[in-house]
């Protein structure tokens, strides 16, 4: 079973009023610590929306700024590509990143409940959602996930969306406070 680590990282950060991809969290970028906890999961690893130093970045597909859906299609059409059987997504701006064991896979798509970007994908979706992409007009991650009948599964984590300078401020001093760093 061969998985891509696809980070979901196309949108504008209008909430965050500057590149939230690029600030820092402890002394490294918010994408660097996004990339991390995914490649301790996966074969590789794509960036999806824009590009980012070192790593493979792939266009929203079928258009530009499609939101993460278009994120998800360009890995999934880029999974179907390479020769890997699932894709699993994350999103530049939550952390600490989900765990989804190897053991999940059983052909159904899942998500993290509440965390809809965490995500594992089966490739054999990617024509389903180009077909969703053009001709649907709500492109919300919910209304994939009600298309595919993505089974939502719980997580014991806590997850930090990191919408706004103050949410990364908030999320820094936490973890500075436990001894994380």
């Amino acid at each position: 079973m061969k998985r891509l680590g696809a980070i979901i990282a196309g949108g504008k950060a209008t909430r965050f009023g500057s590149d939230k991809a690029a600030a820092l969290l402890n002394g490294r970028p918010l994408m660097e610590h996004v990339a991390e906890g995914l490649r301790k999961q996966v074969d590789a690893l794509i960036v999806c929306g824009r590009a980012w130093p070192g790593m493979d970045c792939m266009e929203d597909h079928p258009f530009p700024d499609m939101g993460p859906l278009g994120g998800l299609n360009a890995a999934l059409l880029y999974a179907q590509q390479k020769g890997f059987d699932e894709v699993m997504t994350a999103g530049c701006d939550v952390v600490p990143v989900a765990k989804f064991p190897r053991h999940l896979y059983d052909g159904r798509a899942v998500y993290i409940d509440g965390h809809y970007l965490f995500g594992l994908w089966p490739v054999a979706l990617a024509p389903v959602l180009e077909k969703h992409l053009r001709n649907q007009d709500d492109l919300s991650m919910r209304s994939w996930i009600a298309a595919t009948g993505a089974q939502a599964i719980k997580s014991s984590d806590i997850f930090y969306n990191l919408n706004t300078p103050s949410d990364l401020a908030q999320y820094a001093a936490q973890q500075s406070a436990i001894g994380i760093r």
